[in-house]
């Protein structure tokens, strides 16, 4: 629905991007926001893992708990967000996400600048099945995206 220029989306509308094994439905994107954020709702199914230890040179991140709970990694803390918790992510910090329970988790996260939508859409054209590190590496670091695994890991 159009709003003078702006619109409204129920919750679970939006395009749907299928990539990194989430469901992720993009609300907003740069181009609707005159490039100052991208806005996205994530579905992340009971015990499901996010993407690997990673940082954003580019982007900050905000996470709003929206229903379930999610344990999120943030700059070597622990944090579980529940119902209406936010959690500020800055550039430049390792973090990590992951639902180890048994209900779905659902985030609104707010990346500002916008552009993390690109790097959405790369990966959901990748073929579908699993993806190793050797594949999703060069794509993380086009977008200014740098994978943080412990040593020894992700050859």
């Amino acid at each position: 629905m159009s709003l003078g220029g702006g619109y409204m989306l129920a919750s679970r509308k939006g395009t749907q991007i299928p990539a990194i094994g989430l469901n992720i439905t993009m609300k907003a994107n740069g181009s609707a926001t005159r490039e100052a954020y991208s806005l996205f709702e994530y579905s992340i199914p009971a015990e499901t893992n996010g993407p690997p230890a990673h940082l954003h040179t580019r982007e900050d991140e905000s996470f709003i708990c929206l229903a379930g709970r999610l344990d999120v990694s943030l700059g070597g803390e622990e944090f579980t967000l529940e119902f209406g918790d936010y959690l500020y992510l800055p550039r430049n910090v390792v973090h990590t996400f992951r639902n180890p329970y048994g209900e779905e988790a659902r985030v609104i996260s707010v990346v500002s600048p916008a552009g993390l939508e690109a790097y959405y859409q790369a990966l959901g054209e990748l073929p579908p099945g699993p993806k190793d590190m050797a594949t999703l590496k060069p794509i993380m670091e086009e977008f200014g995206i740098q994978l943080q695994l412990p040593p020894g890991g992700g050859h």
